[in-house]
Formats: C-alpha cells, sequence, structure tokens
C-alpha cells in the first residue's frame, strides 16, 4: 500500500515557515503573500537550487527519489505549478518569471490566511493512480483552456477521449460485462507534436547565388549538421548534411571558386539541434554564419539578422513558447501567422543592404511540425475556424479537432512550456 502524499497547501506553509529554500519566502506578517523562485531552465544561469521547491514537492509526493529515479526539472515544475493551480484557497498574484535578474511569482491565500488548510487532496489516491474527481476537474479545466498536463507516461495517443466515456465494457464471452478501467486525463495531443523527438523533422533547401541546388526533408532526432563537400567529422553529434558540389549546377567558375571556399570552411559543419522548447545552433568551422527567422518564400534580407550563430558556445535561434502564443493570436484574428523558417547566410554578412539572391550560400530550415501547427490554424480561415481540422505530420496518425479543441490544447502548450 503506498505512503499518504501530503497537502500542497500544508505542506507549502511549513517550508515557507522554515525558511531554508532560497528564495522561497512570505512577503508579508500576515502571512497571506509569498514568493516563489521561478526562473527558466534553459537559462544559463540556472543552478539546481534555483529548483529547490519543486525538487522538494517531488520528493514529499512520492514523484521523485533521490539516487533511484533520474532528476526531471520540467516536471518537478509543471507538477508543482498544477498542484497549486488546482487550489481555490490559492491564487497567482503577480507573475515575474520573465524578470531577467529575478524571475519569480508571487502568491496569495484568497481566504483568512493559512488557518483553514484542511481541504482534501484527491489529486491522487494512495495508490498514485489519479481519481475520479481529479479527472473531471482535468475535462473541465480542458474546456475551459486552462489545461495542465500529466507527467509523460509514455506515448500520447493522437485519439480524442470520448465526452461520456462508457461505464462498461463487454468481456470476450460478450455475455459479462466487465468493469471498464478507470480513464487517466485527457492527454494533450498536440503535445507529441513538439517533445516526440521521432516526429521532428526539417525541410533543408540550399541555395547558391540564389539558385536552388539542394532540398530534402529528413528526421533528425538527435539534430542535424550541415557541412562541406566532404563528410565531415562523424564522431560529431547530429546527422550530416552534405551541400552539393557548386560545379554541377553553377556555370559561372568564379562563383563556383568562392562558394566551395566557403564550403571549405565549414569544417564540423552548422548544427542544429532541439532543447527543449528551443532550436539552438553552433558552428563548428571557421566560417561565420548569421541567422535570421523570416518568411519561407524570403528571409528577412531588408532588415539586420536575429543574431551570429556562436562557435564555441551553443545560441538559441528559435523559441516555440512565443511561436505558440503567436499562433493563438493569429487563430484571434489580432496578429499575422507567426515566422518559423530559419534562414541561414554562410561565409559572408547578411544580406542587408543587397538582395539575399547575390548571397553565395543561404541556407532555409523549415520544422515540418511549426509548418503543419500554422497550416492546421489557416484551415477555413485563421480568424473564423468553425469546422473541424485535420493535422497530418509524418510518423503519425492524422488528427482531428474542433477550432476550440485546436485553440485549449494549443493554450496549454503555452502554459507547458513554462519550465
Amino acid at each position: 500500500m503506498g505512503t499518504q502524499k501530503p497537502r500542497i497547501l500544508p505542506w507549502l506553509v511549513s517550508q515557507l515557515d522554515q525558511g531554508q529554500l532560497e528564495g522561497v519566502a512570505w512577503l508579508d506578517e500576515s502571512r497571506t503573500r509569498f514568493r516563489i523562485p521561478w526562473k527558466h531552465g534553459l537559462r544559463q544561469d540556472a543552478q539546481l537550487e534555483d529548483f529547490g521547491i519543486f525538487q522538494a514537492w517531488a520528493e514529499a509526493s512520492g514523484a521523485y527519489t533521490p539516487g533511484k529515479d533520474k532528476p526531471d526539472l520540467p516536471t518537478w515544475k509543471r507538477n508543482f505549478r498544477s498542484a497549486l493551480n488546482r487550489k481555490e484557497a490559492l491564487r497567482l498574484a503577480e507573475d515575474h518569471s520573465k524578470d531577467p535578474h529575478d524571475p519569480h511569482k508571487i502568491y496569495e491565500f484568497v481566504t483568512s490566511g493559512v488557518g483553514d488548510l484542511s481541504e482534501p487532496d484527491t489529486s491522487l489516491d494512495t495508490n498514485g493512480r489519479y481519481s475520479t474527481s481529479d479527472i473531471q476537474e482535468d475535462i473541465l479545466e480542458k474546456l475551459l483552456s486552462d489545461m495542465d498536463l500529466a507527467p509523460d507516461g509514455g506515448p500520447s495517443s493522437l485519439t480524442m477521449a470520448p465526452e461520456n466515456p462508457p461505464q462498461l465494457l463487454l468481456s470476450p464471452n460478450l455475455d459479462v460485462p466487465a468493469p471498464c478501467p478507470k480513464p487517466g486525463p485527457p492527454e494533450n495531443p498536440l503535445k507529441q507534436l513538439l517533445v516526440s523527438e521521432e516526429d521532428w523533422e526539417f525541410e533543408v533547401t540550399v541555395f547558391y547565388r540564389g539558385c536552388q541546388v539542394f532540398q530534402q526533408t529528413v528526421f533528425c532526432p538527435g539534430g542535424l549538421r550541415l557541412v562541406g563537400s566532404e563528410a565531415g567529422d562523424r564522431t560529431l553529434p547530429g546527422q550530416p548534411i552534405r551541400l552539393p558540389d557548386p560545379a554541377a549546377s553553377l556555370t559561372d567558375r568564379g562563383v563556383t571558386g568562392y562558394v566551395q571556399r566557403v564550403l571549405s570552411c565549414l569544417g564540423g559543419g552548422l548544427a542544429l539541434w532541439r532543447a527543449g522548447q528551443w532550436l539552438c545552433a553552433q558552428r563548428l568551422g571557421h566560417c561565420h554564419v548569421y541567422w535570421a527567422v523570416g518568411e519561407e518564400l524570403l528571409p528577412n534580407s531588408g532588415h539586420r539578422p536575429d543574431g551570429e550563430v556562436p562557435k564555441d558556445r551553443e545560441g538559441g535561434v528559435f523559441n516555440m513558447g512565443p511561436f505558440i502564443a503567436d499562433l493563438i493570436a493569429f487563430i484571434e484574428g489580432s496578429r499575422r501567422s507567426p515566422r518559423y523558417t530559419l534562414w541561414f547566410c554562410v561565409g559572408q554578412s547578411w544580406p542587408q543592404d543587397q538582395p539575399w539572391i547575390k548571397r553565395l550560400v543561404m541556407v532555409k530550415v523549415v520544422p515540418m511540425c511549426l509548418r503543419a501547427l500554422l497550416d492546421m490554424a489557416r484551415v477555413g480561415g485563421a480568424s473564423s475556424l468553425e469546422n473541424t481540422v485535420d493535422l497530418h505530420i509524418s510518423n503519425s496518425h492524422p488528427l482531428s479537432l474542433t477550432s476550440d479543441q485546436y485553440k485549449a490544447y494549443l493554450q496549454d502548450l503555452v502554459e507547458d512550456m513554462d519550465f
């Protein structure tokens, strides 16, 4: 028989009173407002101490045993947030999680302080299963577009849970009804697109002086590396993608020679991979590379680049959190369609004052799942999705959602990415 899980609010009050966790503290003498550190796990200055309260709750709730389980910072943080969001006696008063110097959140009790904390915690029963009341609460939260994802327990299903699941199933003899197993909380079917590495594929297109010389769609669970005419160092991580020999497609010998010089300086290549909700890039050779997020048909050649790909460290080039937020705004009709196409200018400065087709080597990389999400929003008109829309991606079954369901799941993804 499992150990009784502590109730989150009495446990949290005891942690606040003890004052032993860094940054976890009361803000007033009446003990109604308190702060919780809320640093993003991908920040370069993030340390394990910044997640002390999340780890402490994971240990207290039995979700994590030091020395036995693998640390999982995103899940710790998500479960802690979910536990607090379920409590009617508590509300989020101020959100400073984006503060670059002191990211934190301020909560406050909406009842008479911390005295009445006797409500039972029904999110899990003593055997670790989801209770019926918790399932109902999850369904209600999804309908209100304020959902929380359950901890990962395996590949998510792409089928929608029925609104009224049957209570009985027929046993194999077709005569005796058998009890239907308790369903788990509805899973967010879009989560697989952004979490499952197996569904990540990129469309890579290469241009030499504006002429398309290569296009290929590849699965790259461990990331990709754009390498020169040679295969490059195969001991490096990421799937190498060999850029074509310019002599096979260009007739201008001068341009061909310059392109060959650029490719020869790629060295270990231009690496691109996914880290959580970010796409990161790093150059492994001497060739400078500039990048920008632009349209699929052309880069932001009339503006400055978004940045230069660093050589000695990784650098974030795309954050999926703002993309999902912009996609929701696009569905609501308040913004233009969000951009998701990465453009790289290799071996030369960004084409700020010249047409991009004048650059020797330009590479376009399209994350296919992000294109699929935008295509789904465009069905029937982004501002007035009324019909059921279908989403098709590689290595998955078709997914059919109503516009309200799609928007709700997108909102859930935004919340789930705050780790």
